[in-house]
């Protein structure tokens, strides 16, 4: 049985949700870390609710923040082992939202930052209907040996997905960002990217900027500058 998991929302501008915006924040964080981009992107997706839901993990470095899965050694083995393992209590709290709403999966896009940024590759390019979209900040596409559970299905379209990574990110390199579009180009995935001059760890306005427009995009919005 998987674990429940949950977190904080912004309900859609429009009052009507027709998508679904799900952020995956990262290790050491909690919901509470992404779920403003939610508000500032409320005028880019009007009819988005926002969810940032708490990984299910007490974060063994940082007790007051969570994990998706335990990073003690940060090798590929272990990473890999971790995307699978929390795979499954994703998926349940996806399914459960998307029925919610009586949306189906094509009403989904999944933004993740560092290890949230794992959790969404591997897990919105394993699901049987791709998400409309996959934006990764500061992450890496995860790879390791294949093993139960771990193939990816067909999916006709795969999601689009944008990489947004910091020039001088302190924590996983900015190459890192170039290995995954590779990787990711090398699966048949479209993929485009943002590097971010003199940034660390983090997300700065372009990057937000461009991870609106790029969702607006995928869903079909047109976006009114002149309304916002």
């Amino acid at each position: 049985m998987t674990a429940a998991i949950d977190g904080p929302r912004v309900a859609a501008k429009s009052g009507k949700a027709r998508q679904l915006v799900v952020f995956l924040h990262g290790f050491g964080a909690d919901g509470n870390d992404l779920i403003e981009i939610g508000r500032q992107w409320r005028s880019f997706l009007p009819d988005a609710d926002f969810v940032a839901p708490h990984a299910p993990e007490r974060c063994a470095m940082s007790p007051m923040g969570r994990q998706w899965f335990p990073l003690f050694t940060r090798d590929p083995d272990e990473r890999w082992r971790g995307v699978n393992a929390a795979r499954p209590t994703l998926d349940a709290f996806l399914d459960a939202e998307l029925d919610k709403r009586g949306v189906d999966e094509r009403a989904l896009a999944l933004v993740g930052f560092s290890q949230g940024t794992m959790m969404a590759l591997h897990t919105g390019l394993r699901r049987r209907v791709a998400p409309r979209a996959i934006l990764g900040y500061s992450g890496i596409h995860v790879l390791g040996a294949a093993q139960p559970g771990s193939e990816r299905p067909p999916q006709n379209p795969p999601p689009p997905v944008l990489l947004v990574h910091g020039e001088e990110d302190e924590l996983i390199p900015a190459e890192a960002l170039l290995l995954s579009a590779n990787s990711l180009a090398d699966m048949g995935v479209p993929t485009q990217w943002h590097m971010s001059a003199a940034l660390g760890h983090g997300i700065d306005n372009a990057g937000l900027i461009h991870g609106a427009l790029f969702l607006a995009q995928s869903f079909g919005v047109n976006v009114d500058y002149g309304r916002r």
